[in-house]
């Protein structure tokens, strides 16, 4: 049986898509920074029959405006102004990557205003720029840019970099899609947005329930990090799913949904 398309919008600063009962609990998706709203539409179709469903564009993607000047922080305090936007009432929040990191920050702000939250392949800290790894992955996205290439050409390397085993064809198409189309500006403005980043010391203060979903080929966000994390919140769940690297509702969308599912039909039982 198909389901309904999105509902494609731009309302005030910021463009999303969105299924299900307007009056429905809010489950909102972030992106990565290779990302776009379009790449849960997967996610909104299958969850809409319970949830009102929503994908942003980070601000700078899409029809989303760009934001004065990139900061995690200042990425969180837009989705605070998103949710205000929308008139989401304790949503539950599915942040991957980059846009796991944005929810870590929002939680500071605003503790008890998510109903729960799933980080999906993200980090609490990505350390600061003068640190080997942190300069070689800089370098490594940064670089071919600044030797000519385009988002549009790189997008088929990039992505390929990031996924596991056997990804499902049509989500790496829509992967590539994605990827081509983020501005060079704002992929250069969150790639040094993650510097520095660090809320390793605030996980002890997450109060909400959370899923910590990773993928057991993901060389951005390891596995291992990933359990461990899992370890400093209070009463985290944490999934792996084998054979996924970093993309794992383009990847493995079964998989992916499967574990997020699951999650979710746990809080309502202990609703």
């Amino acid at each position: 049986m198909s389901q309904p398309a999105p509902k494609i919008t731009k309302d005030g600063r910021f463009a999303y898509e969105a299924a299900g009962n307007p009056n429905a609990t809010p489950l909102i998706f972030l992106h990565g920074i290779g990302g776009a709203a379009r790449a849960w539409r997967r996610q909104l179709a299958s969850f809409s029959d319970r949830f009102r469903t929503v994908a942003w564009d980070m601000p700078g993607y899409g029809r989303s405006a760009p934001l004065a000047s990139v900061s995690i922080a200042a990425l969180a305090e837009a989705l605070q102004q998103f949710i205000e936007q929308l008139g989401a009432a304790r949503p539950i929040l599915v942040g991957h990557s980059i846009g796991g990191m944005i929810v870590q920050k929002w939680l500071v702000r605003s503790p008890e205003l998510a109903q729960a939250v799933v980080l999906a392949q993200t980090s609490p800290a990505f350390g600061k720029a003068d640190g080997d790894w942190q300069k070689s992955f800089i370098a490594a996205r940064l670089g071919p840019l600044d030797r000519g290439e385009t988002m549009k050409s790189l997008a088929p390397s990039l992505v390929k970099e990031l996924v596991g085993d056997d990804p499902d064809p049509n989500g790496m198409e829509l992967a590539r899609e994605c990827m081509g189309s983020v501005p060079e500006a704002s992929y250069r403005a969150m790639m040094l947005a993650l510097i520095g980043f660090d809320q390793r010391s605030t996980l002890g203060n997450i109060s909400v329930p959370t899923l910590l979903l990773s993928g057991s080929r993901d060389n951005n966000a390891p596995a291992p990090m990933m359990a461990k994390t899992a370890t400093y919140i209070p009463g985290a769940e944490y999934v792996e799913l084998a054979g996924v690297g970093h993309l794992a509702n383009l990847e493995r969308p079964d998989a992916f949904d499967e574990a997020l599912g699951k999650f979710l039909n746990s809080l309502a039982t202990k609703a």
